[in-house]
Formats: structure tokens, C-alpha cells, sequence
């Protein structure tokens, strides 16, 4: 029963991730709740081997039917590459809860800014030069992988809100290039944890297999339905995430 319970969550995570991000916030909870006695470790690899193949599920789907902005995309993904590993490497030097508030704030803004400005990511604006276009790129790539190294939750709908708001993409190419950019960071990590056999593919394997699903429905619907419907998804998933991070910082304040 557990498993099954884990494969619906599994295909719902796959679906909303391939869209606008977030898939992780569903999917690695469900494994906690379903295995509570696995280690950690082995439910974060676990957890990482379904979302990965998802989100490569997801890449592809994009790649054969939209037109991929690939100039604003590869930058990003060799610094994304890099950053990733210094993030990681911060991670025994700074107290990562002290990321959730800052994390929190920024979620904030972003749901007030994309709720009251209508046309936010539903048509594209005027291109960035060339120039310009590679030093954003590199930055947005550096800026985020760092964090998804560091941190991690939410980095596929930050890098959706830095497309639209600094490069002028619409929510769809938007979505398309942080879900290549997302994969190229998630392959680093997934590598690490398959090395150190810290993966159970008896519960990876079938999670995998419905993130896909889901995965493919969504980046299929993306596609089919446009910006507008990316939109609301995002309004949706940022909202949960505000929730959950509000959860987390103010619940210690309630508990004592």
C-alpha cells in the first residue's frame, strides 16, 4: 500500500514539476511519510533518481516540440554545473535553516508581483543583445546553481521567474529553459548518490516510472495549453510553497 500511495504522489510531482518546478515538494515528503524508517540519505538518492528521470522526460518533450532558446540556456547550464558543487560544498560551512526565511520572503514577492501584474509571463518581451544575453545567462546559472547546491527547494520556479523577469520570455520558454538547466544540475547529485549506494531502486524504479507519466502529461499540457495555463499552475505552486516554508519558519515559535 505504501508503495502505491508513493507512485500516485510520484506521478502528481512529475506533473506540476515538468510544468513550473516545485515537484520535489511533493515527492520527497511522500517518501518520508510512506518509508519513515529508511535512512535519509537513501530517500534523498531515491527521491532524486524519480525526479531525474522525470525531469529528463520533461527535457526531451520540450526539445521535440517548442523551440528552445539554446543561447540563453547552455551559459547557464555550465556555471549552474559549477555553482552546484560550490553550494554543496557551503553546506557544512553556513546553518541552512537561515535560508528558509529569506527563501520565504522572496516566494512573497514573487506571488504579490505575478498576481497583480496580469500580463507577468504571458507574452514575450523585447530580446536582450547577445552580449547581454550570455552575461545574464551565466549569471542566472551561477546564481542558482549555487543555491540548488546549497539549498535546493524551488530552484526550477526561481529560474522560471528570472526568464521571464530579466530575459522576457513567456511563462512557456520560460518553463522549457529552467527544466533543461534543472536536469543538466540534478545529473551531478543523482551521480553521487548512485556511487555511494544510496538509492533503493525497488521503490526508485516505480516511482521513476510514474514521474514519467506525469512528467510527460505535464510538459505535454504546458505546451498544448500556453503561458496563460503555466501561469495559474505557478500562482498554485508558489502559494504551496509559501505555505510550507511559512510552516517551517514560524512553527518552532508555536512549539515552544
Amino acid at each position: 500500500m505504501e508503495l502505491v500511495i508513493l507512485m500516485f504522489f510520484a506521478f502528481i510531482a512529475g506533473f506540476i514539476d515538468a510544468v513550473v518546478g516545485g515537484g520535489g515538494l511533493i515527492q520527497l515528503p511522500a517518501f518520508f511519510l510512506a518509508y519513515p524508517a529508511l535512512p535519509a540519505p537513501v530517500i534523498f538518492g531515491s527521491n532524486k533518481f524519480a525526479g531525474f528521470a522525470g525531469t529528463t522526460v520533461a527535457a526531451v518533450r520540450y526539445i521535440r516540440t517548442t523551440s528552445v532558446p539554446w543561447k540563453a540556456v547552455w551559459p547557464a547550464i555550465v556555471t549552474a554545473l559549477v555553482f552546484a558543487v560550490v553550494g554543496a560544498r557551503l553546506v557544512s560551512l553556513f546553518d541552512k535553516e537561515l535560508m528558509k526565511p529569506v527563501v520565504l520572503g522572496l516566494l512573497i514577492a514573487v506571488a504579490i508581483y505575478t498576481f497583480l501584474k496580469k500580463d507577468f509571463g504571458i507574452s514575450k518581451k523585447k530580446a536582450l543583445d547577445p552580449v547581454t544575453l550570455t552575461v545574464a545567462s551565466f549569471s542566472a546559472g551561477a546564481l542558482l546553481g549555487l543555491y540548488d547546491g546549497f539549498f535546493g527547494p524551488g530552484t526550477g520556479s526561481f529560474l522560471i521567474v528570472i526568464y521571464v523577469s530579466v530575459f522576457g520570455f513567456d511563462f512557456l520558454n520560460a518553463s522549457v529553459s529552467a527544466k533543461l538547466i534543472n536536469c543538466a544540475t540534478n545529473l551531478a547529485a543523482l551521480a553521487w548518490f548512485a556511487w555511494s549506494g544510496q538509492i533503493r531502486y525497488d521503490l526508485a524504479i516505480p516511482a521513476a516510472v510514474c514521474n514519467m507519466g506525469g512528467a510527460y502529461l505535464g510538459a505535454r499540457m504546458a505546451v498544448a495549453k500556453g503561458s496563460k495555463f503555466i501561469r495559474v499552475l505557478f500562482l498554485v505552486v508558489v502559494s504551496g510553497m509559501i505555505l510550507k516554508f511559512g510552516w517551517d519558519v514560524l512553527y518552532p515559535y508555536f512549539s515552544s
